[in-house]
Protein backbone atom coordinates (compact mmCIF):
# COMPACT_ATOMS: atom_id res chain seq x y z
CA UNK A 1 0.00 0.00 0.00
CA UNK A 2 0.82 3.41 -0.75
CA UNK A 3 -0.06 6.31 1.18
CA UNK A 4 0.10 9.93 -0.26
CA UNK A 5 0.12 12.82 1.99
CA UNK A 6 -1.96 16.38 0.63
CA UNK A 7 -3.77 13.67 -1.70
CA UNK A 8 -6.25 16.30 -2.72
CA UNK A 9 -3.90 19.30 -3.46
CA UNK A 10 -2.07 19.80 -7.18
CA UNK A 11 -0.35 16.77 -6.90
CA UNK A 12 -1.85 14.24 -4.64
CA UNK A 13 -5.51 14.35 -6.89
CA UNK A 14 -3.65 13.43 -10.47
CA UNK A 15 -1.16 11.05 -8.56
CA UNK A 16 -3.51 8.67 -6.92
CA UNK A 17 -5.85 7.99 -10.12
CA UNK A 18 -2.31 6.70 -11.61
CA UNK A 19 -1.55 4.93 -8.93
CA UNK A 20 -4.75 3.48 -8.75
CA UNK A 21 -4.75 2.59 -11.97
CA UNK A 22 -1.41 0.82 -12.07
CA UNK A 23 -3.09 -1.28 -9.65
CA UNK A 24 -1.59 0.03 -6.16
CA UNK A 25 -3.29 0.17 -3.26
CA UNK A 26 -3.62 3.80 -2.29
CA UNK A 27 -4.02 5.37 1.28
CA UNK A 28 -4.86 9.27 1.07
CA UNK A 29 -3.71 11.63 3.92
CA UNK A 30 -6.40 15.00 4.15
CA UNK A 31 -6.92 17.43 6.60
CA UNK A 32 -11.19 17.98 6.07
CA UNK A 33 -14.21 16.00 5.17
CA UNK A 34 -14.67 18.25 2.33
CA UNK A 35 -11.16 16.83 0.71
CA UNK A 36 -11.83 13.31 1.50
CA UNK A 37 -15.34 13.34 -0.41
CA UNK A 38 -13.66 14.88 -3.47
CA UNK A 39 -11.60 11.74 -3.19
CA UNK A 40 -14.24 9.15 -2.66
CA UNK A 41 -15.75 10.56 -5.68
CA UNK A 42 -12.29 9.81 -7.67
CA UNK A 43 -12.67 6.61 -6.53
CA UNK A 44 -10.48 6.73 -3.25
CA UNK A 45 -11.79 4.08 -0.28
CA UNK A 46 -8.81 4.10 1.89
CA UNK A 47 -8.76 7.94 3.58
CA UNK A 48 -6.97 8.77 6.86
CA UNK A 49 -8.80 12.79 7.25
CA UNK A 50 -6.83 14.81 10.06
CA UNK A 51 -4.02 17.15 10.63
CA UNK A 52 -0.75 15.18 10.61
CA UNK A 53 0.23 17.63 13.43
CA UNK A 54 -1.31 15.31 15.55
CA UNK A 55 0.62 11.67 16.38
CA UNK A 56 -2.75 9.58 16.15
CA UNK A 57 -3.31 10.69 12.70
CA UNK A 58 0.06 9.91 11.53
CA UNK A 59 -0.08 6.49 13.16
CA UNK A 60 -3.03 5.72 11.70
CA UNK A 61 -1.75 7.33 7.78
CA UNK A 62 1.13 4.99 7.90
CA UNK A 63 -0.39 1.49 9.73
CA UNK A 64 0.30 -1.13 6.80
CA UNK A 65 1.63 0.74 4.45
CA UNK A 66 4.72 -0.47 2.45
CA UNK A 67 5.64 3.42 0.39
CA UNK A 68 4.91 6.71 1.44
CA UNK A 69 4.87 9.88 -0.90
CA UNK A 70 4.82 13.07 1.34
CA UNK A 71 4.08 16.63 -0.08
CA UNK A 72 4.74 19.16 2.36
CA UNK A 73 2.51 22.23 3.22
CA UNK A 74 4.51 25.22 2.00
CA UNK A 75 2.02 27.70 3.90
CA UNK A 76 2.33 25.43 6.86
CA UNK A 77 4.57 26.97 9.80
CA UNK A 78 4.23 23.03 11.04
CA UNK A 79 5.75 21.79 7.81
CA UNK A 80 9.25 20.94 9.55
CA UNK A 81 7.77 19.42 12.32
CA UNK A 82 5.24 16.97 10.33
CA UNK A 83 8.10 16.06 8.24
CA UNK A 84 9.66 15.12 10.67
CA UNK A 85 7.17 13.40 12.35
CA UNK A 86 5.76 11.70 9.70
CA UNK A 87 9.55 10.39 8.61
CA UNK A 88 9.81 9.13 12.49
CA UNK A 89 6.69 6.97 12.05
CA UNK A 90 7.09 5.60 8.62
CA UNK A 91 10.69 4.62 10.42
CA UNK A 92 9.10 2.87 12.78
CA UNK A 93 6.00 1.43 10.73
CA UNK A 94 8.37 -0.23 8.92
CA UNK A 95 8.18 1.54 5.47
CA UNK A 96 10.29 -0.07 2.74
CA UNK A 97 10.28 3.46 0.20
CA UNK A 98 10.07 7.20 1.68
CA UNK A 99 9.83 9.40 -1.06
CA UNK A 100 9.60 13.08 -0.28
CA UNK A 101 8.27 15.89 -2.59
CA UNK A 102 10.85 18.67 -1.51
CA UNK A 103 12.07 21.89 -3.61
CA UNK A 104 14.03 22.67 -6.20
CA UNK A 105 17.23 24.10 -4.11
CA UNK A 106 16.12 23.38 -0.91
CA UNK A 107 19.52 25.09 -0.13
CA UNK A 108 18.10 28.21 -0.75
CA UNK A 109 17.22 28.85 3.14
CA UNK A 110 16.47 32.48 2.36
CA UNK A 111 13.56 30.97 0.85
CA UNK A 112 11.48 30.00 4.18
CA UNK A 113 9.80 27.01 2.69
CA UNK A 114 12.92 25.77 1.15
CA UNK A 115 14.76 26.30 4.71
CA UNK A 116 12.03 23.73 6.45
CA UNK A 117 12.33 21.43 2.91
CA UNK A 118 16.48 21.10 3.71
CA UNK A 119 15.32 20.11 7.06
CA UNK A 120 13.28 17.40 5.90
CA UNK A 121 15.46 16.06 2.99
CA UNK A 122 18.39 16.11 6.07
CA UNK A 123 16.27 14.11 8.66
CA UNK A 124 15.12 11.73 5.97
CA UNK A 125 18.93 10.96 5.25
CA UNK A 126 19.55 10.26 8.59
CA UNK A 127 16.57 8.30 9.65
CA UNK A 128 17.94 5.30 7.83
CA UNK A 129 15.06 4.78 5.41
CA UNK A 130 15.42 3.95 1.91
CA UNK A 131 14.60 7.27 0.41
CA UNK A 132 13.80 9.09 -2.81
CA UNK A 133 13.91 12.71 -3.09
CA UNK A 134 12.04 15.15 -6.05
CA UNK A 135 13.05 18.48 -6.47
CA UNK A 136 10.74 19.96 -8.82
CA UNK A 137 10.93 23.60 -9.95
CA UNK A 138 8.04 26.53 -9.37
CA UNK A 139 4.92 24.39 -10.45
CA UNK A 140 3.07 26.02 -13.78
CA UNK A 141 -0.24 26.86 -12.59
CA UNK A 142 -3.58 27.57 -14.02
CA UNK A 143 -4.37 30.32 -11.70
CA UNK A 144 -1.92 32.67 -12.67
CA UNK A 145 -3.44 32.27 -16.20
CA UNK A 146 -7.17 33.13 -15.39
CA UNK A 147 -6.21 37.28 -15.37
CA UNK A 148 -4.02 36.22 -18.52
CA UNK A 149 -6.84 35.04 -20.37
CA UNK A 150 -9.87 37.34 -18.83
CA UNK A 151 -7.93 40.96 -19.02
CA UNK A 152 -5.20 40.30 -20.49
CA UNK A 153 -2.97 41.10 -17.54
CA UNK A 154 0.16 38.31 -16.49
CA UNK A 155 0.65 39.07 -12.53
CA UNK A 156 3.99 38.29 -10.79
CA UNK A 157 5.06 39.30 -7.49
CA UNK A 158 9.14 39.46 -8.32
CA UNK A 159 10.82 41.47 -10.40
CA UNK A 160 9.78 41.33 -13.95
CA UNK A 161 13.33 41.05 -15.28
CA UNK A 162 14.33 38.12 -13.62
CA UNK A 163 14.71 34.84 -14.95
CA UNK A 164 13.03 31.14 -13.81
CA UNK A 165 12.43 28.25 -14.43
CA UNK A 166 9.18 26.02 -14.29
CA UNK A 167 7.90 22.78 -14.31
CA UNK A 168 4.23 21.16 -15.19
CA UNK A 169 2.99 18.92 -12.67
CA UNK A 170 1.68 16.78 -14.88
CA UNK A 171 5.23 15.54 -15.73
CA UNK A 172 6.15 15.46 -11.92
CA UNK A 173 2.90 12.97 -10.90
CA UNK A 174 4.32 10.73 -13.86
CA UNK A 175 7.97 10.65 -12.19
CA UNK A 176 6.55 10.28 -8.66
CA UNK A 177 4.36 6.81 -10.02
CA UNK A 178 7.29 5.79 -12.05
CA UNK A 179 9.19 5.96 -8.49
CA UNK A 180 6.80 4.57 -6.70
CA UNK A 181 5.83 1.84 -8.96
CA UNK A 182 9.76 0.86 -9.49
CA UNK A 183 11.38 1.97 -6.46
CA UNK A 184 14.76 -0.45 -6.54
CA UNK A 185 15.71 1.46 -9.23
CA UNK A 186 15.32 4.95 -7.78
CA UNK A 187 16.26 4.09 -4.12
CA UNK A 188 18.82 6.99 -2.98
CA UNK A 189 18.27 9.05 -5.60
CA UNK A 190 17.82 13.16 -5.35
CA UNK A 191 15.68 14.07 -8.77
CA UNK A 192 15.64 17.72 -10.03
CA UNK A 193 12.79 18.30 -11.65
CA UNK A 194 12.61 21.27 -14.55
CA UNK A 195 10.78 21.85 -17.73
CA UNK A 196 12.97 23.17 -20.60
CA UNK A 197 13.26 27.15 -20.82
CA UNK A 198 14.34 29.92 -18.51
CA UNK A 199 11.87 32.56 -18.38
CA UNK A 200 11.18 36.44 -17.40
CA UNK A 201 7.56 37.71 -16.82
CA UNK A 202 7.76 39.11 -20.17
CA UNK A 203 8.98 35.99 -21.92
CA UNK A 204 6.13 34.51 -20.22
CA UNK A 205 3.67 36.90 -21.37
CA UNK A 206 4.29 36.60 -24.85
CA UNK A 207 3.74 33.18 -25.13
CA UNK A 208 0.60 33.49 -23.44
CA UNK A 209 -0.06 36.22 -25.74
CA UNK A 210 1.14 33.88 -28.54
CA UNK A 211 -1.24 30.78 -27.78
CA UNK A 212 -4.46 33.25 -27.04
CA UNK A 213 -3.44 35.44 -30.07
CA UNK A 214 -4.16 38.79 -28.09
CA UNK A 215 -1.94 40.90 -26.04
CA UNK A 216 -0.88 40.28 -22.55
CA UNK A 217 0.83 42.63 -20.71
CA UNK A 218 3.39 41.71 -17.72
CA UNK A 219 2.98 43.28 -14.15
CA UNK A 220 4.60 43.09 -11.28
CA UNK A 221 2.13 43.10 -8.00
CA UNK A 222 3.81 43.15 -4.24
CA UNK A 223 3.88 39.97 -1.94
CA UNK A 224 1.00 41.68 -0.02
CA UNK A 225 -1.35 41.87 -3.18
CA UNK A 226 -0.39 38.31 -4.35
CA UNK A 227 -1.39 37.22 -0.52
CA UNK A 228 -4.82 39.28 -0.32
CA UNK A 229 -5.54 36.61 -3.36
CA UNK A 230 -3.80 33.57 -2.52
CA UNK A 231 -4.90 33.81 1.28
CA UNK A 232 -8.43 34.75 1.39
CA UNK A 233 -10.76 32.54 3.38
CA UNK A 234 -7.03 30.93 5.59
CA UNK A 235 -6.71 30.95 9.14
CA UNK A 236 -6.65 34.26 10.63
CA UNK A 237 -4.17 32.85 12.74
CA UNK A 238 -1.35 31.27 10.10
CA UNK A 239 -1.87 34.38 8.12
CA UNK A 240 1.38 36.30 9.06
CA UNK A 241 3.37 32.90 8.51
CA UNK A 242 1.95 32.72 5.33
CA UNK A 243 2.41 36.58 4.46
CA UNK A 244 5.96 36.15 5.47
CA UNK A 245 6.68 32.93 2.92
CA UNK A 246 5.29 35.20 0.20
CA UNK A 247 7.97 38.51 0.95
CA UNK A 248 11.24 35.75 0.95
CA UNK A 249 9.79 34.41 -2.45
CA UNK A 250 9.35 37.90 -3.58
CA UNK A 251 12.53 39.29 -2.38
CA UNK A 252 15.05 36.05 -3.54
CA UNK A 253 13.21 36.19 -6.67
CA UNK A 254 13.59 39.96 -7.02
CA UNK A 255 17.46 39.82 -6.28
CA UNK A 256 18.60 37.10 -8.36
CA UNK A 257 17.62 34.37 -10.75
CA UNK A 258 15.95 30.97 -10.36
CA UNK A 259 16.63 28.60 -12.75
CA UNK A 260 17.64 24.96 -13.55
CA UNK A 261 18.13 21.88 -15.87
CA UNK A 262 16.10 19.31 -17.48
CA UNK A 263 18.55 17.34 -18.19
CA UNK A 264 16.80 14.88 -14.91
CA UNK A 265 13.30 15.40 -15.37
CA UNK A 266 14.07 14.79 -19.55
CA UNK A 267 16.00 11.31 -18.57
CA UNK A 268 13.50 10.24 -16.01
CA UNK A 269 10.11 10.75 -18.59
CA UNK A 270 12.14 9.46 -21.05
CA UNK A 271 10.65 11.96 -23.54
CA UNK A 272 11.02 15.95 -23.33
CA UNK A 273 9.21 17.51 -20.30
CA UNK A 274 5.64 19.70 -21.33
CA UNK A 275 6.80 23.21 -21.86
CA UNK A 276 5.04 26.22 -21.00
CA UNK A 277 3.43 26.65 -24.05
CA UNK A 278 2.27 23.24 -24.26
CA UNK A 279 0.89 23.87 -20.80
CA UNK A 280 -1.19 27.59 -21.79
CA UNK A 281 -2.56 25.60 -24.89
CA UNK A 282 -3.83 22.43 -22.50
CA UNK A 283 -5.33 25.12 -20.28
CA UNK A 284 -6.51 27.73 -22.99
CA UNK A 285 -8.42 24.82 -24.61
CA UNK A 286 -10.75 24.49 -21.07
CA UNK A 287 -11.54 27.66 -21.40
CA UNK A 288 -12.55 27.48 -24.84
CA UNK A 289 -15.11 23.99 -24.14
Amino acid sequence: MILVTAANGNQGKLLIPRLLAAGHEVRASVQSEASADALRERGVTDIVVGNLSDADVIARAVDGVEKVYHIGATLSPFERAIGFAIVDAARDAGVSHFVFSSVLHAITTDLIQHELKRDVEEHLLSSGLEFTILQPANYMLAHRLKPAFEQGVFNLSWSLDRLQSLVYIGDIVEVAALVLGDSERHLGATYELVSPGRYTAYDLAEVISSVIERPVAANEITADTFSKIMLAGADPSTKTYELSVMRAISARYSSTDFVGNPNVLTWLLGRTPTTFEQFVREQYSLTEQ
